[in-house]
């Protein structure tokens, strides 16, 4: 089978220890490289064959949702207390308890019953 020479430019830190690496293995720089991203494909295409079903679900839910229709803006003032709450827990959820809650730092209009 012919070879193709591939060029790799990397820092003389990572290079070494490659190098390393590949001695204690017993092999040279290139066969470790190949050896090394051989694995690494045989990982990737391992997992992409795993979650196929998963991706396709996936992307059929994403194209069904880009045919819907937009839903209206909803102001603050639209939501109820008990939906103002259920929006701050999701939010905690997805960015965490450091985060402040929206109803906690919100201010009131004068004109508004709490």
């Amino acid at each position: 089978m012919a070879k193709t020479r591939i060029s790799i430019s990397l820092d003389a830190e990572h290079a070494e220890r490659i190098r390393a690496h590949a001695d204690r293995a017993g092999m040279d720089v290139s066969a470790y490289l190949v050896n090394a991203a051989t694995r690494q494909m045989a990982e990737t295409d391992e997992l992409e064959a795993q979650f196929a079903s998963i991706d396709a679900v996936i992307a059929a839910a994403e194209a069904e949702a880009s045919e819907l229709p937009a839903l209206p803006d909803v102001a603050e003032d639209d939501l109820t207390e008990q939906e103002r709450r259920e929006v701050d827990e999701a939010m905690e959820l997805v960015y965490g308890s450091d985060r402040p809650a929206r109803s906690q730092g919100r201010q009131q209009r004068p004109d508004h019953a709490a």
